[in-house]
């Protein structure tokens, strides 16, 4: 194809992507309430356990609201819509690929999903402990004014944080696969990699919240062995099939 056929090609994938973006805005947009009801769950249980109605989300311009919404409605909608955009971008770069490379391609969406994904769910489920947490050190006689913009912020952080945390060892499996970093190289760093890990989960948890932190920082152990011992097997595969191929000696 010509530069000019690329181009096309590109503008109408894209205008496919758009698509199914507005549509899955629009679904998202009509049940935010649900989600809205959902993520100030835990506000509503700091509002009981006062005994008050000062807990409350706060909406400080005319039109906080509609943009809280509006960045709900994005965020679900990419959700949504994201088997068309990524097919999109796959039928887009597909038939510049050889057969090994579109291999090792779906090998990694298929991995990288479904753990970022589960990083989103995991970052769900520890969100409402982290705000009460958060909410306990708050003095006798202090009320808890959020945010509407900060606090929304503040929960699709936690959740994409934690899901590009669970997609990180699959990257060191593509680098291995592409002969950057061998196998016994990335176990060789499992020091490391256990003290960014609980650290990362330090941060991304509340400091007095060490059930949490220790969760997290056991699931990107695991995923980070998983990992390394996937590497090593390839690395052992390849090794026998250089020795078939007479590229390197048999070392038996």
């Amino acid at each position: 194809m010509s530069l000019g056929a690329h181009l096309v090609e590109l503008r109408k994938r894209l205008m496919y992507a758009a698509i199914a973006l507005v549509v899955g805005m629009v679904v998202a947009f009509i049940i935010a309430d649900p989600v809205i009801h959902f993520i100030t769950g835990p506000i509503r249980i700091i509002s009981e356990q006062r005994g008050d109605d000062f807990s409350a989300l706060n909406f400080a311009t005319v039109t906080s609201a509609f943009d809280m919404r509006m960045r709900i409605a994005f965020t679900i909608g990419l959700f949504l819509s994201a088997p068309v955009w990524l097919w999109q971008i796959w039928a887009f770069i597909m038939p510049g690929l050889t057969r090994k490379e579109i291999r090792y391609t779906v090998g990694f969406v298929v991995a990288a999903v479904p753990l970022f994904f589960a990083g989103c769910y995991l970052g769900v489920q520890i969100m409402p402990h982290v705000i009460e947490l958060m909410w306990s050190f708050t003095p006798e006689g202090g009320t808890n004014f959020y945010s509407a913009q900060e606090y929304y912020d503040f929960v699709f952080k936690l959740m994409i944080v934690i899901g590009i945390s669970f997609v990180l060892p699959v990257f060191l499996v593509a680098l291995n696969l592409a002969g950057v970093m061998s196998g016994r190289a990335i176990l060789k760093g499992w020091r490391v990699a256990i003290l960014i890990a609980t650290i990362f989960a330090a941060l991304a948890t509340p400091a007095a919240d060490v059930v949490s932190m220790l969760m997290l920082a056991g699931i990107l152990i695991v995923l980070f062995f998983a990992a390394a011992g996937l590497s090593l097997l390839f690395d052992r595969r390849k090794r026998k099939r250089d020795t078939a191929a007479g590229l390197v000696p048999d070392a038996t």
